[in-house]
């Protein structure tokens, strides 16, 4: 693709949330599209950016059916947490302007929780010992780890092939 993403991701900043169509419009103007026109692709693939860097991975078929079942029902047992997490008067990464369900599969539950441990404590001081995430401290805590594990796990071989600075770095 003819766009050179390091160049676009030095300009952009947490704040671009895409809704500032002055913004927007300034940032096409410095780093336009390519125009390579539409590509249909059906064998896996990766898409790099002017400068070779890699943007994007097409991995068809990589997720089986019984895997997607098996996420599907991992996101049915986080629901009740999602929907709770979802504020009228929110902070950016709770506020209900930022979840719409979705328009294909209402079945999913918009939200945000951290099932990272110690998650908190991370980013306070003096904290004693670590502790479970707020969002697993629940009866159903055991269930969600059984049902999301072989998924995460999923998610980390691909995390450790694609991006294997973000893996260690996470270690």
């Amino acid at each position: 693709m003819q766009i050179n993403i390091a160049r676009y991701s030095k300009l952009i900043s947490p704040k671009d949330t895409g809704h500032n169509e002055e913004r927007e419009e300034k940032l096409l103007e410095r780093c336009p599209p390519g125009h390579e026109g539409t590509k249909l692709v059906e064998i896996p693939a990766t898409i790099l950016d002017a400068s070779g860097a890699i943007i994007a991975w097409y991995l068809l078929d990589t997720l089986t059916n019984a895997t997607q079942k098996e996420i599907w029902a991992a996101s049915d047992l986080l629901a009740p947490m999602l929907e709770k997490s979802i504020k009228v008067d929110g902070n950016w990464q709770t506020n209900q302007g930022w979840f719409n369900p979705s328009s294909e599969n209402d079945a999913l539950t918009p939200g945000c929780i951290n099932l990272s441990p110690a998650w908190f404590q991370q980013g306070h001081e003096n904290q004693s010992d670590p502790e479970v995430s707020a969002s697993l401290k629940g009866a159903t805590s055991e269930k969600i780890l059984k049902a999301i594990a072989r998924p995460a796990a999923i998610a980390t071989v691909a995390l450790r092939v694609m991006h294997p600075e973000q893996y260690w770095a996470g270690l």
